[in-house]
């Protein structure tokens, strides 16, 4: 019993520590306690405390230190990866070019109602599916489940999909992605995506579902994205708007863009030459 119990007591020790390091409550460069001191703290074993050090280390958060201690490392604290949730399509291209991509599997298959209904497909229409898994700095972050129009992932190959991101393929073959939508949430890991993403079979992931449409409203891409938490995070600024009694919190790029196409609006009146007048012959 106490074996099975082990890994659950160490990634418990090792969620506690980093959450502490994260908030700021050890500081970078400060010693912590040694092995023995946090095994009698937490009511753990050494052996506990060492697995729980060892992942704190493998995810660059503390330094070793032959004959010194452990130590609060500055390196990896802050999130690898920022996704800038108001401006996704834009975010996702410049994504695919700073980091690396490993294509898992690559096929055509047969679409679900489901999927057909997502997309708008003709009957019959088949799918394109591929796995890849997305890394930064040689590590995985994402583990992306993407299906294509059979019409539309004939356009490129299998080589142009693990080196190119996907939405830069779709538009370099003259479609347009005019909008999106897409459903946020948290899961668990299964064995593959656990597997691809180097994390224990039900650790929690960040989960997304997003459709990607072209202007006649026809869906181009379907994407099942999943990304370790520790590595990959949302990001949205948010501006108070509306009269008093009635304000909301509203994307600030939303924001910018009405202010920006009231000016333009407003400019136009302005530039606007006054009528002519009729003379009476």
């Amino acid at each position: 019993m106490s074996s099975t119990m082990e890994p659950l007591k160490a990634r418990r020790l090792y969620l506690l520590l980093r959450e502490q390091i994260l908030r700021g409550e050890v500081a970078i460069d400060e010693r912590l306690p040694s092995e023995p001191a946090l095994a009698q703290e937490h009511g753990v074993s050494r052996v506990t405390v060492r697995r729980a050090l060892d992942k704190l280390a493998s995810d660059g958060m503390i330094e070793r230190r032959p004959g010194s201690g452990t130590f609060v490392s500055g390196g990896k604290t802050s999130m690898p990866v920022v996704a800038d949730f108001s401006n996704v399509l834009t975010h996702l291209v410049e994504m695919g070019r700073k980091t690396g991509v490993r294509l898992i599997s690559f096929a055509y298959v047969n679409a679900t109602p489901a999927m057909a209904e997502e997309l708008r497909l003709d009957p019959g229409e088949r799918l394109q599916r591929s796995v890849r898994v997305r890394l930064i700095d040689g590590q995985p972050f994402s583990y992306l489940v993407t299906h294509v129009p059979e019409r539309i992932g004939m356009s490129y190959s299998e080589a142009d999909l693990a080196s190119t991101p996907l939405l830069e393929l779709l538009e370099r073959s003259g479609l347009v992605a005019e909008r999106a939508t897409q459903v946020i949430g948290a899961t668990l890991a299964g064995p593959e995506a656990a597997g691809a993403l180097d994390l224990d079979i039900g650790a929690a992931l960040l989960s997304m579902t997003r459709v990607v449409f072209e202007p006649s409203g026809r869906g181009i891409e379907h994407l099942q994205a999943l990304y370790r938490p520790d590595r990959y995070s949302f990001h949205m600024d948010l501006e108070r708007t509306g009269a008093d009694g009635a304000r909301r919190w509203t994307p600030a790029d939303a924001v910018r863009a009405s202010e920006q196409n009231n000016e333009n609006k407003k400019n136009t009146r302005t530039k606007r030459p006054p009528p002519q007048r009729r003379t009476k012959p």
